[in-house]
């Protein structure tokens, strides 16, 4: 089977957070397991789309939710290493796009991980998908659009 290549545009990233390993972030084989990387990736989206002023989730039903998940491992992370989290969006559609991550390890310049989110807006009370609305759009008017 191939593997997963993951490469983003560096100019796709538009915020960047900083997040601890923790010691429960640690798996058997001493480093960070993939269910606490994905669990700081979701926390690094929480974070980015906070920054934008976007709410995952709105009074009215509508909302964020995602539709699959892509992430590659180059590197071991440990506990207490310091990890930045880099975020962009990118190849929107009528109903979505991706979310993009760059996981590094500043102290020694270290790539710890690429991962790429895809999301649509949903409905909550319908069970639908529903159109991207247009003031997220108009937040990202530099991403790229697929048709």
């Amino acid at each position: 089977m191939a593997r997963l290549k993951l490469s983003f545009p560096d100019d796709q990233f538009l915020y960047s957070t900083q997040m601890a390993v923790r010691v429960t972030d640690i798996n058997a084989g001493n480093h960070l397991g993939n269910d606490s990387m994905i669990s700081m990736i979701s926390e690094a989206r929480a974070r980015f789309l906070y920054e934008y002023g976007v709410r995952e989730a709105e009074g009215d039903g509508h909302g964020i939710i995602v539709t699959d998940l892509a992430t590659t491992y180059r590197a071991e992370a440990h506990a207490h290493d310091q990890l930045l989290f880099e975020v962009g969006v990118m190849d929107f559609n009528k109903y979505g796009g991706d979310m993009i991550f760059r996981v590094t390890r500043p102290a020694d310049n270290t790539l710890v991980a690429m991962a790429k989110y895809g999301f649509v807006f949903f409905n909550y009370r319908l069970k639908e998908v529903v159109p991207m609305p247009d003031d997220f759009r108009g937040k990202f008017p530099q991403v790229n659009w697929l048709d």
